[in-house]
């Protein structure tokens, strides 16, 4: 905010703890499929998991097909060129898996921006002040944050930003939610969550650039912006 302690000095990485990183939720996220291989000269589908069933077709040796389920003796269910229908691996062909990876950019950029922050413990509280490099107040520092790691424009007020973003709880609140804190009935504080039950923020003259438990005072108000 513009007017509430936010600090100085050396400028100093920290880097999360384990026990905070864990709360971003899994970045990278692993998912397998499976594929089989016709290795038979031809092979039978049938409509159901058993060779009584009726015959749905057949497929050729070098064919390649995705298997959309597994049943059981060695069967799989394909979708094969005409229609979705059963054969038996053992014998007939391989089964193969797949490995994909996927990232989830949401927990990406709330890792990228806690990340960000936090190279600035340490930095200097200077009222008015809207670069941590020289010196800035709560609003500043989380402004010039937003901005760099989100690319998220805000105003250089904490009233201000406290009207953007989706509002949630202390149980629902993320690693990058700002958190908001008042005197009387006006928002004079804004601070950023880090996870493990802690915030970065631009406190005061005395202490600059600084983590703290969340709840040293009371948040009046929490929004999500990434």
């Amino acid at each position: 905010m513009a007017g509430a302690a936010c600090v100085m000095g050396l400028l100093l990485v920290a880097e999360p703890s384990e026990a905070r990183a864990a709360q971003f939720g899994p970045e990278v996220t692993n998912t397998s499929s499976y594929v089989v291989k016709i290795e038979a000269p031809e092979v039978e589908v049938h409509t159901a998991a058993n060779t009584s069933s009726a015959k749905a077709g057949t497929v050729k040796r070098g064919q390649t097909y995705q298997v959309l389920s597994q049943a059981e003796a060695g069967w799989v269910k394909i979708q094969a060129e005409d229609a979705a229908g059963y054969i038996r691996v053992p014998g007939n062909a391989s089964l193969v898996e797949k490995t994909s990876q996927k990232v989830d950019e949401s927990v990406k950029k709330r890792r990228e921006t806690v990340e960000y922050a936090l190279q600035f413990v340490g930095g200097k509280y200077v009222y008015g002040g809207t670069d941590p490099h020289s010196g800035v107040d709560c609003s500043g520092f989380t402004r010039y944050v937003m901005a760099k790691a989100a690319s998220i424009s805000l105003p250089h007020s904490s009233g201000g930003q406290s009207s953007y973003g989706r509002e949630v709880t202390v149980d629902q609140m993320r690693p990058g939610d700002l958190l908001f804190y008042s005197s009387g009935s006006r928002i004079n504080h804004v601070a950023m969550y880090i996870g493990d039950g802690q915030i970065v923020h631009a406190s005061t003259e005395r202490t600059g650039i600084k983590t703290s438990p969340y709840n040293y005072r009371k948040p009046v108000k929490i929004v999500s912006l990434l």
